[in-house]
């Protein structure tokens, strides 16, 4: 029988995400999905199973969760403080919640979006081919108190285990290469955009985040007249007042905004994470530079498995620690176990 998942309390901003919807951008549609897919694949390694099943995303908070049989999880993406019916748990880590037990998962201190994996992934209903919400396309809605979610058959037990953090939290340097209309920004523009101080401004959503900065705006020769086209998520568009804005998952399909360049993939989930008033900078990079990056990204992400290890826990915080097999195998060091006992 399968498992249920119930969210006795949630955070403003839950959602189901899972890989998005490719595919459909000439609907309409962009991809949408998870807003950090680095954070999927943790959890994957983490749980051993496929980093394409769907999880709960967590925008600044999470919320209290209950399951009716004993459950895998794993937590990913921000850090947030968790625990289990009160015991504070490790993130980046995966765990065994016990059925009846709660769940409780606050807010972030570190990055914006948090991520919640149960093993077999959540099994909602798929909406052109996926499960993940799309809100601003009207695709599934926020999770609220009282969703009771069904969940997919695991097939390990295994938990504890734990992955090391990662930096993509902390801001820091973003690459992009050269985007449609970079040419129409002259080069002492592109110089000082490279050497631009930007920290991430609260007006952040999943369809793209603002970079605040001190001095003039940014402006393209030519940029009223630009028509508007396809864009994709990555794209940093130079809006009406000067302020740079990187496009994310959920954009729209097309836009006439001038765009001085575009975010790699690998460094836009550093964008999605950085947290209002983290410092961020944009480096541009060749094309052949961003092949580059893409191809060990994906070969990286592809061996997370072989850096997991063991999560070890203090015996004094196991609240069941007499349900453990401390010790396995164990024999005397003078008894001969060939004598029979009298």
């Amino acid at each position: 029988m399968s498992a249920t998942l119930t969210i006795s309390q949630a955070g403003p901003a839950l959602t189901i995400q899972d890989m998005g919807r490719p595919g459909w951008r000439a609907q309409g549609l962009t991809k949408g999905g998870a807003a950090d897919p680095v954070a999927l694949y943790e959890g994957a390694a983490l749980l051993g199973q496929s980093p394409e099943l769907a999880v709960i995303e967590m925008t600044g908070t999470g919320g209290t969760f209950t399951a009716d049989a004993d459950i895998r999880i794993a937590l990913t993406g921000a850090t947030m403080a968790a625990s289990i019916d009160g015991d504070a748990i490790v993130w980046n880590a995966s765990h065994m919640l016990p059925a009846g037990a709660k769940l409780t998962i606050g807010g972030t201190t570190g990055g914006t979006y948090g991520y919640l994996h149960v093993g077999g992934g959540i099994a909602s209903d798929r909406l052109l081919g996926a499960r993940a919400s799309h809100l601003s396309a009207g695709l599934g809605q926020p999770l609220a108190a009282g969703d009771a979610l069904p969940l997919g058959a695991d097939k390990s037990r295994e938990t504890g285990l734990q992955l090391p953090r990662d930096s993509r939290f902390d801001g820091g340097t973003v690459r992009v290469v050269a985007s449609m209309q970079t040419d129409h920004f002259t080069a002492d523009e592109r110089k000082r955009f490279e050497t631009t101080a930007f920290t991430r401004d609260p007006r952040a959503n999943r369809m793209g985040v603002r970079m605040d900065h001190d001095g003039d705006g940014f402006s393209a020769e030519g940029g009223l007249s630009i028509l508007s086209e396809v864009i994709v998520p990555g794209d940093i568009q130079i809006t009406g007042d000067g302020a740079p804005f990187v496009l994310m998952g959920e954009c729209q399909t097309t836009g006439g905004y001038p765009r001085i360049g575009t975010v790699i993939p690998r460094d836009l989930p550093r964008v999605a994470q950085a947290a209002s008033g983290t410092a961020i900078r944009f480096e541009f990079i060749t094309l052949e530079q961003a092949i580059t990056l893409e191809t060990q990204h994906r070969q990286d992400i592809k061996a997370l498995g072989g850096q997991v290890t063991p999560l070890v826990r203090d015996p004094a915080k196991i609240r069941n620690l007499l349900a453990y097999q401390l010790v396995g195998g164990a024999i005397s060091a003078t008894d001969n176990p060939f004598e029979e006992e009298h």
